[in-house]
């Protein structure tokens, strides 16, 4: 049955019909929220006798908003400056005015559309099903503070102050160059999985401040990463050395350094080699910069994922993108496995130029363009990293103390590393806070 307020009806079927009229921006409302928007028109424009529908249509609504802690507007537009489409796409490889005419006024179409949408705000839906349920109060109305952070606030104020989305084309245009769109807009640190990018939200928080010792090795890989932000053609880079030299932090460290300048970090695994060169091919064009990050490498005799590497390391026939490098880090100087079987001998009749085979396994970490080596850290190093890590933890014990602790701990656990300097200073932080609570608890009741 038809909702009683013809105004409220005739509003309602507005919106739907300006939501199924989308050219490119179909995605915006694909999501939960989205969903959850079009199902509480339909149940507003269709309430049954006594409104269960409605009402329970509006608490799957208000979920929906609370999950995602976000309102209505700020999810639209959210999803606006995120979506992956034609336009999206184009608009990073090539100027606006390049662009065909019919998509910029799809565009100007659909922005419009989602103006209108916007403007039908979680208060204005609480309004009509207290109407159209004859509750005699309106349902809670889901809001929070705005939380838009660098250029996005920029953005979403300027559409917010603006009278017509659909002026706001080339403005649109020129955000989709700068911050990308899709899953890369969306997310820092991603990861390739079962033939698909997938975002991360909650990445390693590791800062550079945090990490002491090898400095050169920091000095180059942060000269070759300048490279790789300002558009010039960068090196791949393989960090080899012992465990717990802090190779892989030093990595994931740069995401937190250089990800407001556009930089992402795209975990792959050794499984997951193989599509390196499909990879890179969807990386091409997109306004980011890319660290393909590999960690702890190593490859055995055919190696489907050897060869694939290779080809991205030295290129082919299809021009290097120049927005695109790897960083791998091993244990391993030789790449490669390589057995004394391996060794060619006077009698070996298998193959005429064995030792060349050799060679190449052997050379095969020499692809790379820049190697940087993590020796064993010494009682030095070791020491100077728990000392820098302790003064930011704010552990308060004398220095002598802590030199000796440290030591006591290298030799009982896995012995003088970064990653042991690590354990320690966590260890020995929640020690102090916990024990010390409770024994100044003790002495307080004492």
């Amino acid at each position: 049955m038809p909702i009683t307020s013809t105004t409220s009806y005739t509003k309602v079927q507005y919106l739907q019909r300006q939501a199924a009229s989308l050219l490119l921006y179909q995605s915006v409302l694909q999501g939960e929220v989205g969903i959850a928007f079009l199902e509480l028109l339909q149940a507003i424009r269709y309430t049954d006798s006594d409104a269960r529908g409605c009402l329970e249509a509006y608490g799957r609504y208000f979920h929906a908003l609370a999950a995602k802690n976000q309102n209505w507007e700020d999810y639209l537009i959210t999803q606006l400056l995120f979506s992956n489409n034609p336009f999206t796409k184009l608009v990073q490889v090539k100027e606006f005015e390049e662009l065909p005419p019919a998509l910029v006024a799809a565009v100007r179409h659909d922005l419009q559309i989602l103006q209108s949408l916007y403007e039908c705000s979680s208060a204005s839906l609480s309004e009509w099903i207290q109407s159209v349920a004859h509750m005699p109060i309106s349902p809670v109305v889901w809001y929070k503070e705005q939380e838009f952070v660098g250029v996005e606030t920029k953005f979403a104020t300027y559409l917010q102050d603006l009278d017509n989305w659909g002026d706001a084309v080339e403005e649109l245009a020129a955000y989709y160059r700068q911050c990308g769109s899709g899953l890369f807009a969306e997310y820092r640190a991603l990861r390739w999985q079962a033939g698909q990018f997938i975002g991360i939200r909650y990445s390693d928080p590791v800062k550079l401040s945090a990490l002491v010792g090898y400095e050169s090795q920091k000095d180059a890989l942060l000269k070759n990463t300048e490279f790789l932000l300002s558009g010039e053609m960068a090196l791949h880079v393989l960090l080899y050395g012992s465990r717990g030299s802090g190779k892989s932090s030093l990595v994931k460290s740069l995401l937190n350094e250089y990800s407001e300048r556009s930089l992402r970090l795209l975990e792959v695994t050794k499984s997951d080699l193989k599509d390196l060169p499909e990879i890179v091919e969807h990386l091409r064009g997109v306004s980011q910069k890319f660290i393909i990050f590999v960690d702890d490498l190593s490859f055995e005799e055919d190696d489907d994922a050897f060869k694939a590497l290779k080809v991205v390391l030295e290129g082919n026939l299809t021009a290097r993108p120049q927005n695109v490098v790897v960083y791998a880090t091993s244990n391993r100087r030789h790449l490669i496995r390589e057995f004394f079987v391996d060794r060619p001998t006077p009698k070996d009749n298998e193959e005429i130029h064995a030792w060349d085979t050799m060679q190449e396994k052997l050379s095969f970490s020499d692809r790379f363009g820049l190697t940087l080596t993590f020796e064993p850290a010494d009682q030095k190093t070791y020491l100077k990293i728990v000392q820098h890590l302790a003064a930011q933890a704010e552990i308060n014990i004398t220095h002598e103390d802590l030199e000796f602790q440290a030591l006591q701990w290298a030799t009982r656990h896995n012995g003088r590393s970064g990653r042991t300097a690590r354990q320690f200073v966590d260890f020995l932080k929640a020690d102090l806070r916990l024990f010390s609570a409770n024994n100044n608890t003790s002495n307080t009741s004492d």
